[in-house]
């Protein structure tokens, strides 16, 4: 029989969280006839109205759907919709039938909500991770990354992330071979690995204009090959080291070597995707010193090194 995918959408549902992994799934039954049969179910049966304004139809309602191989749950602006108890219920009894549970970004809430991450590693939109991590204190949020498996449970970031997602699931159930098929006829990055960043944003350090580290910070960012070695830090902030430290983590939520990291690695960023400029260059124009130092820090900052970056993120005009 083929393996059956319910996709669980709602009214605000953010239609690419759901049509990406469904192109995906189809996609892979074009080669591996009967390989999956999607049901998209409503917490009502009822069509709806995605975030966009366009209509989906649903095939049934959550109540109507006896199991589910792949439970997928999608994500959208309308997912507290999505919390009522009435749909976690459904929720939670399919997940029981299900070999695997899975949600594409605010999805992650319905999870946590139906209790189906507790004591999990998850991960969701970057700019819901902190939301995720204060609701449900129990799981472990990594903000940063693509998807997040953790036993039978997958979670992915927003949007184009589903498509990663369900790429990974694809090639579980059927082999690489037939998820790079599916990825070429789809025309995606196969494969963007779930421990990737996801390449969100720029950093964005919301310090009060008041607060003793705004000139610090501001003068790291405007010059982040500088010594910016922690006791020269807290002699600048004329505040001792053990107090500056409290104050980042308080504050930012990481210690002053860790933001110093992450200002260069941002800084070394910028000029991988918009310079044809040397990785050994990029590393001493951004305070690292050696290529080596560079690649240790990319890869822990965004899970993926310099050359790498590069190739995948150069701005189109110098490609």
């Amino acid at each position: 029989m083929a393996h059956r995918v319910v996709l669980v959408v709602f009214p605000g549902v953010q239609l690419l969280d759901v049509v990406g992994p469904a192109e995906v799934f189809a996609g892979a039954a074009q080669f591996e006839p009967d390989a999956y049969d999607l049901v998209v179910a409503s917490p009502d049966g009822s069509a709806v109205r995605g975030a966009s304004g366009l209509r989906l139809d649903a095939d049934a309602g959550l109540a109507e759907v006896d199991h589910a191989d792949t439970l997928l749950i999608a994500g959208g602006w309308g997912y507290q919709e999505a919390c009522a108890p009435s749909v976690v219920e459904q929720v939670r009894r399919l997940a029981a039938t299900a070999s695997r549970v899975c949600s594409v970004c605010t999805g992650a809430f319905v999870l946590g909500t139906a209790g189906l991450l507790d004591g999990r590693r998850a991960t969701t939109h970057w700019a819901m991770a902190g939301r995720l991590r204060s609701a449900f204190p129990g799981v472990v949020v990594e903000p940063d990354r693509i998807f997040v498996r953790d036993g039978s449970v997958y979670t992915s970031a927003g949007v184009t992330a589903g498509m990663d997602l369900a790429l990974a699931l694809v090639e579980s159930d059927h082999g690489a071979e037939t998820a790079r098929t599916v990825a070429r006829w789809l025309v995606l990055f196969l494969q963007r690995p779930g421990g990737q960043s996801q390449f969100s944003t720029r950093l964005d350090y919301a310090v009060a204009s008041a607060s003793p580290l705004r000139p610090l910070c501001d003068e790291i960012t405007a010059d982040p090959a500088a010594d910016h070695r922690v006791p020269r830090l807290a002699r600048r902030a004329g505040m001792s080291e053990r107090h500056l430290g409290r104050l980042f983590a308080e504050q930012l939520g990481t210690t002053p070597a860790r933001f110093v990291e992450r200002v260069r690695v941002e800084a070394a960023r910028g000029l991988l995707e918009a310079e044809s400029t040397t990785v050994a260059a990029v590393s001493a124009r951004t305070g690292f010193g050696s290529p080596e130092t560079l690649r240790r820090a990319f890869v822990r900052v965004l899970g993926v090194g310099p050359d790498d970056y590069r190739a995948r993120f150069r701005t189109a005009e110098r490609i």
